[in-house]
């Protein structure tokens, strides 16, 4: 294993907090694999690299030679994680939860090694507790405690309701912790409550207890907003080579750094030697962004997919051409009343949208195209003629012919 000291500055890259970082560095001093712990519910099935993020310092922890603990809440998740919301969680089923868990396992694995991964589901200690457990569990903690919350105290406060079993959420992932003896859990910022509810149970349980880690959110390729699907700014870890490559092309350059940190494979040190070298104007920018896009392509596909990609990305902006390969899509021209088209629901059967809306918004943006030629704000509703064999265009990077 690495020193501790040298170990502790890898772990800390693109941290928001380590609390308490001197724990940690007593703990890696050890030399010893520490058990490292990050639980998710699975509430949808795919994932983008914003979701990864977590996924990537877990990767760190294993190349440093610890062990990981991947936990599927698939108990917590019939709760609902109240973290950040106003309002309470449409609570899913079990079944739901256990299909979306297969396919999150299967993105998780793209990044984690899974011969160095135990990979547990809660539901496993969570669900066969009875009434005096129960009982035992939650007076060791106070309602008052609970309301420290931020978004439980919002909530209290601004007369939301709050569901009683939302309480039981950072209780139940308290417990795991417990349950797996974790010596560090990961989670986002918004996390922190959750992860110190874990320290605090582990020290009344009479263990040492966890050190909580925390990252940052990673905003979307607007490097406005967090990264979510809603505001169509993700990049998915599933998306097309080529897809993928152009939308970090598209990220702000004042987002490079953090993108390198939080979802490439670039060492530390390297990130490190990249960020002076921005700094001191020693690095162009576009080849930086380049070196990044092929890096994120490569960690989910290989370097010759992240090559080729580059070259898509070159044919469609440095010389304005349409791709060679565009997909073809039998679209439904069926007209409404008025003889017309429903150019935004034909955008997402497409799959050049996320949704509908999301396709409206694109159009009242200026980034839909028939034929090279814009789409004019709000004109949602197109002739058919228009339609019939052409070449649809949704930003810079996706296309589809019309058959």
């Amino acid at each position: 294993m690495l020193p501790a000291e040298e170990q502790l500055h890898i772990i800390a890259s693109g941290t928001d907090r380590i609390v308490p970082e001197d724990a940690l560095l007593e703990k890696l001093k050890r030399g010893k694999p520490l058990n490292i712990k990050l639980g998710v519910d699975p509430t949808a099935p795919d994932i983008h690299i914003g979701h990864a993020v977590p996924l990537r310092k877990l990767r760190q922890f294993q190349d440093l030679g610890h062990k990981v603990t991947l936990i599927i809440g698939d108990g917590t998740a019939l709760i609902g994680d109240p973290s950040g919301r106003n309002s309470t969680r449409p609570q899913l089923s079990l079944e739901q939860i256990r299909e979306n868990a297969q396919t999150y396992v299967d993105q998780a694995f793209k990044i984690l090694d899974p011969q160095k991964t135990d990979l547990r589901y809660n539901s496993e200690w969570l669900l066969p507790l009875n009434l005096e457990d129960l009982l035992q569990l939650t007076s060791r903690f106070t309602v008052a405690r609970i309301l420290e919350r931020d978004d439980f105290h919002k909530r209290y406060t601004g007369n939301q309701p709050i569901s009683v079993h939302e309480f039981l959420y950072p209780i139940m992932q308290a417990y795991d912790s417990v349950c797996i003896e974790a010596d560090v859990e990961l989670g986002g910022s918004d996390q922190l409550f959750n992860l110190l509810a874990g320290r605090e149970l582990m020290e009344k349980s009479g263990m040492e207890p966890q050190v909580c880690l925390t990252l940052p959110l990673l905003e979307g390729t607007d490097g406005v907003q967090k990264m979510s699907k809603s505001y169509g700014n993700y990049i998915g870890v599933t998306d097309e080579p080529a897809d993928m490559f152009g939308k970090v092309m598209s990220i702000p350059d004042e987002l490079m750094v953090k993108y390198f940190r939080l979802a490439s494979t670039l060492p530390v040190a390297e990130v490190d030697a990249i960020e002076a070298g921005l700094a001191a104007d020693e690095l162009h920018p576009n080849a930086v962004k380049r070196s990044l896009a092929r890096n994120i392509v490569a960690a989910y596909y290989d370097d010759a997919a992240a090559q080729a990609a580059e070259e898509q990305f070159d044919l469609v902006f440095k010389r304005h051409a349409v791709p060679d390969d565009i997909p073809e899509y039998q679209a439904d021209l069926t007209t409404n009343d008025e003889g017309l088209v429903y150019l935004a629901k034909l955008l997402a059967d497409a799959g050049l949208a996320a949704s509908v809306g999301e396709a409206r918004r694109l159009i009242d943006g200026g980034g839909v195209r028939i034929n090279g030629e814009a789409v004019a704000v709000k004109r949602y509703n197109v002739e058919p003629s228009v339609l019939q064999g052409a070449t649809v265009q949704v930003g810079k990077r996706k296309f589809v012919r019309i058959r």
